[in-house]
């Protein structure tokens, strides 16, 4: 490789939104090199928020959610073969057909999987879905189209509560089971949690919270037929949607020296991989879901999040960062944005809710189902959350953005802040809640694999 970063050999392990978006961004900077993207699926890259959302409702097929290009990449497009291995010292990733691509600079972009259900006869029973990919999402789609009785979703994060949403808009009967004490919880707290909750029942879900399923049942012929429950009861149902959360995907990863785990690939803020004793690499970049990465905003925690505007952002950085010499490389520092559309209400959050000690609404009412909540921690403003209010969410991200005090001053954009009492913000430990949230606070894993090495005198 020459020593113009504009040129060489990059290649991408993950044709994903972050994938895309990254190699757009290198062309955009000036990369003349070769560029190779590799991915799993045999699909190009396509968008998932719909999936949950239109695909689900009959309104538009799976096929149709491919992402549109901002330019064309000029890339080599490695699809529907997996990566297994990275050799760091040789710089090749090695591919599931034997192959191996040489590099100069690695993006890693392989994001997460659904994780499946544990027992894997059950989880291969006919009309029991994940629902992450292109082929989950049609599969899921023509189940529902033909009309089934009810429709068991295991998980009430948002992925699950997307779900039930979609089947009672089908007017198909739906029975949620979480183990936590509420929908959402997880990710908004114990009183938007409540909120959900209630939204789910005037909807004519069957909420089951506070109890796990023990076992799914088939009819001896390897159809779905139902579950029990630890409370002892049983759910007959001809579809059962499983979602706990995600995995990152990693495993290709063990051996490559990289700080790579159940949590993601630890970066800098600049994108910059570290490696398992925490020495940043020059020449491997991570970003989106896969990531984990640290915020200033947020006490330097290292944050993995799961949002569509985070895969793209920090797509950007990376690919910047990939071409850029070291004093003009920038920080992924953006603040993080989601939204949710569920049982006719839109649900948008800025910041991280879970660094929280304490919460106010400070717009609308619960009682209206129209309302802004902020959160605090130790003082400061960390997030906010909107219900049907989402004109709200700029001012609350500049409150954010700067540190501002909690509780928030006077002065939303639209209407006076209401003199509500902050309240604990109830956010309950991950373990206890079915789902995984879509903003982890990972803080620091240290890796029990690793050996202390004595400097020679």
């Amino acid at each position: 490789m020459s020593g113009d970063l504009r040129d060489g050999r990059i290649v991408i392990v993950g044709a994903s939104l972050a994938g895309l978006r990254a190699a757009e961004t290198l062309r955009d900077k000036g990369f003349t090199g070769s560029l190779t993207v590799v991915g799993d699926e045999p699909y190009p890259p396509y968008d998932r928020p719909p999936l949950s959302k239109q695909v689900l409702l009959g309104k538009a097929p799976a096929d149709t959610t491919e992402l549109p290009t901002r330019r064309a990449p000029d890339a080599d497009w490695r699809l529907g073969v997996r990566a297994t291995g990275l050799e760091p010292l040789g710089k090749r990733v090695l591919l599931a057909d034997g192959d191996s691509l040489p590099y100069d600079r690695l993006l890693i972009t392989t994001g997460t999987r659904a994780r499946p259900w544990a027992n894997p006869e059950e989880a291969a029973l006919d009309g029991v879905f994940t629902l992450r990919t292109r082929d989950d999402a049609g599969g899921l789609a023509d189940r529902l189209d033909a009309g089934p009785e009810r429709v068991l979703v295991i998980g009430a994060g948002f992925t699950g509560s997307e779900v039930a949403s979609a089947c009672r808009e089908r007017g198909i009967e739906v029975t949620v089971a979480e183990r936590g004490p509420a929908p959402l919880v997880g990710a908004l707290g114990g009183t938007l949690g409540k909120l959900a909750a209630a939204m789910q029942r005037n909807h004519g879900v069957d909420l089951r919270c506070g109890v796990t399923v023990t076992a799914l049942h088939g009819d001896g012929n390897g159809r779905f037929t139902g579950a029990d429950l630890s409370d002892g009861s049983r759910v007959d149902a001809d579809v059962c949607v499983v979602a706990l959360g995600a995995v990152r995907n990693v495993e290709w990863l063990e051996d490559s020296g990289l700080a790579a785990g159940p949590r993601g690939i630890a970066c800098d803020a600049g994108c910059r991989a570290f490696t398992m004793y925490g020495i940043v690499t020059d020449d491997v970049f991570v970003a989106g879901d896969v990531s984990r990465f640290p915020h200033p905003l947020f006490g330097y925690q290292m944050l993995a999040l799961e949002h569509w505007g985070n895969a793209v952002e920090q797509a950007e950085v990376a690919a910047h960062n990939m071409v850029s010499p070291g004093p003009l490389r920038r920080p992924h520092l953006a603040v993080p944005v989601f939204w949710s559309s569920q049982f006719g209400l839109n649900i948008k959050s800025v910041g991280v809710p879970t660094y929280s000690d304490h919460v106010v609404i400070a717009q609308g009412s619960l009682e209206a189902r129209r309302l802004a909540m902020v959160y605090g921690y130790q003082g400061r403003v960390t997030a906010a959350v909107t219900v049907d209010m989402a004109k709200s969410l700029d001012y609350y991200q500049h409150l954010i953005e700067t540190a501002a005090p909690f509780p928030p001053p006077p002065g939303a954009a639209d209407r006076a802040i209401a003199a509500d009492v902050p309240v604990a913000s109830d956010v309950p430990d991950p373990k206890g809640l079915s789902h995984g949230p879509t903003v982890a606070l990972t803080g620091y894993l240290p890796d029990r694999r690793l050996t202390v090495v004595q400097p020679t005198r």
